[in-house]
Parts: C-alpha cells; structure tokens; sequence
C-alpha cells in the first residue's frame, strides 16, 4: 500500500486546524514594558576642552596682570577681592567643565581642569577679605606659598602625564608649572617682587598659550563643511 494514502502527522489537516483554534483562543498578551529611553552617549556631548582651555586663559592672565602690574595695580588691597572673587567663579566652571571631560573619558584634560579649579577656588577663598581662609603679614604670603609650593607639585605631575597627549596642552601645563613656580618663591621669599613679576609674566605667556590651545581645538573639530578645519593633527591640537 501506498504511504501518500497516510498523510504524515505534521500534515494532517485535522491536526493543524486544532492547532489553529488553540492558538486563536489563547489570551492574547499585552506588552506592557516601558521602554528607558537610551542613555545619552559620549559621543554626543559636546567638547568642553575649548570652554576649559579659555578660562585657564582668562583667569591666568588676571593673576598674570596682579603680580605684574600690567593694567592693574601691583598686587592691589583693594583690587584682590575682585581678583578672589573671579578666581572663586572661574574655578567653579572650570570644575564643571573637568566633570564634563570625566563623561568623554578624557583623563588627561579632566584631571586638569578640575584639579585648576579647586586650586582657583582655594586661591579665591583666600583672596576674598573675612573669607573661610584668612591670614594677615606675613603668615599670609608663607601660606600662599604654601599653596603654590603644593600646586606647583602637582603641576609637575601633570606635565609629566602631558608628555604623551599634544603640544598644546603640553605647552600650556609647562608654562603653568614655570609661572607658578616663580609665584611660589617669590611668596616663600617673603613677597620678593622680582619672583613674582617673572611668574607674573610668564602666566601671562600661559594665557596666550592656552588661549591658542583652545582656538586650535575648536578649529581642529570635525565640522559638518569643514570649512574651518585646521589638519593640527592630534599630536598639536586638543581635538576632541
């Protein structure tokens, strides 16, 4: 006998027509999960290096001009509440802008940033008059030694950390590290103006370098014409 006269079970018609009405009086089920919305990426936050890199500059170069004398007067009483009071609100962007390169998990510029900005905080709190952080004489200046002797360690840190990053944020933590170490002897030498005018033109240097470093990572970033791409390279530029 033949087997075509003996469907197979898989192709028995009654089979499959029992298994139809199964599924049609089955609850159907409602897909109840709320979808999170994804998590916003890296990718898409914009770069805060150039916003980071203009304040260093801005906030240099006023203290650049108070142990100069250029523009303002040479360390000022009464012009070092203002100079505290933008180092105080300058340090707190900065920080803000070192979190933001911590999300873009860009280590060597968010140490940096935020590392600054506590420092400017500190520098600003101590500049501010009946501030947190007070002294008078000479325990002030050996104290702001002290505070430019432990921030210009860390400097030297951070250049060495440096070496394998770009020229520019190269450059611009050489010249902090110079500035700064000139500010501390000139402090830890009981305020000796020469010390402090070298450091106080040299920050001023810093801030042209920092300055150029922030225009070279805004003009390095890929643009959608690029019609202001600067081919810096990643080895001259902070290109994000």
């Amino acid at each position: 006998m033949s087997m075509a006269q003996y469907p197979s079970p898989q192709n028995d018609p009654r089979r499959m027509d029992s298994e139809v009405r199964r599924i049609d009086n089955e609850p159907r089920r409602v897909d109840t999960e709320v979808r999170q919305p994804d998590t916003l990426s890296a990718i898409n936050v914009a770069s805060p290096a150039p916003l980071g890199l203009g304040i260093i500059g801005i906030i240099t170069a006023i203290l650049g001009c108070f142990y100069t004398g250029f523009i303002i007067p040479y360390q000022s009483v009464t012009m070092r509440p203002a100079v505290g009071a933008a180092s105080l609100i300058l340090g707190i962007v900065l920080v803000l802008a070192g979190m933001w390169e911590f999300r873009k998990s860009y280590l060597m510029t968010a140490t940096l940033f935020t590392a600054y900005g506590g420092f400017l905080a500190v520098l600003g709190a101590l500049f501010l008059p009946n501030g947190i952080l007070t002294a008078s004489g000479a325990n002030f200046r050996l104290l702001l030694g002290l505070v430019f002797l432990c921030w210009t360690i860390y400097l030297g840190v951070l250049c060495i950390g440096a070496l394998r990053t770009n020229a520019a944020l190269g450059s611009t933590l050489v010249c902090l590290f110079v500035a700064f170490f000139f500010l501390m002897l000139g402090s830890l030498a009981f305020n000796n103006g020469v010390l402090m005018r070298i450091g106080g033109w040299v920050a001023i240097a810093t801030a042209l370098v920092s300055w150029f470093a922030s225009i070279g990572s805004i003009l390095g970033t890929e643009m959608p014409h690029e019609l202001f791409h600067v081919p810096l390279g990643h080895r001259l530029a902070v290109v994000e």
